[in-house]
């Protein structure tokens, strides 16, 4: 008999894109990024650095290439972009995919994404500021396991890493063991 409990979610699978409606973008983030890489770094390499655009330089001036005069290789590259855009659609829930529907490219629903959920950089650094702040005053709760811990610190230290903030594994190691010698 089948279990009705089964312990994944929609887009648990290395054939769907993790799903984001809007909560634990930081979780989210770090997830479809992986997904995306591990299908082509082709196509991470279109949300990151944005699309590629068929030209031809004549003298000073770039000219659009037509698309019925682009090579197979300029489709290619092209084709990056909109498998990008279709990843990342595809692992919105409703309201998401209507922030960035109207997007040319997967770099702008990118960028739209990380600003609505991380802030702008001024919100980034703030948020970074703060974290690090919690990550210099961590200490080991009263009556708190050392598991609850651990996921506390581990909670902190990777969403600073998302946000760009990434300490040396000794410094971890160095922290949590500061931590454990004061019980």
């Amino acid at each position: 008999m089948a279990s009705t409990s089964f312990p994944f979610n929609e887009g648990s699978s290395i054939n769907r894109p993790p799903i984001f409606n809007g909560e634990g973008y930081h979780y989210w983030k770090s997830r479809i990024r992986i997904f995306i890489e591990a299908i082509d770094l082709n196509i991470w390499d279109a949300v990151e650095n944005g699309p590629f655009i068929s030209s031809l330089q004549e003298g000073n001036i770039i000219k659009e290439i037509p698309r019925d005069q682009w090579s197979e290789d300029n489709r290619r590259k092209v084709q990056y972009n909109l498998k990008a855009k279709n990843i990342i659609t595809s692992a919105l829930g409703i309201d998401e995919y209507f922030r960035v529907s109207n997007c040319k490219s997967a770099k702008e629903m990118w960028d739209i994404l990380e600003v609505t959920h991380e802030g702008t950089s001024d919100v980034k650094r703030y948020r970074v500021n703060t974290l690090t702040h919690k990550y210099e005053l961590f200490r080991k709760n009263q009556n708190e396991s050392i598991q609850d811990m651990q996921k506390r610190f581990t909670h902190i230290v990777n969403h600073l890493a998302s946000l760009g903030k990434i300490f040396p594994n000794e410094d971890l190691v160095n922290k949590v063991l500061r931590c454990l010698s004061r019980e």
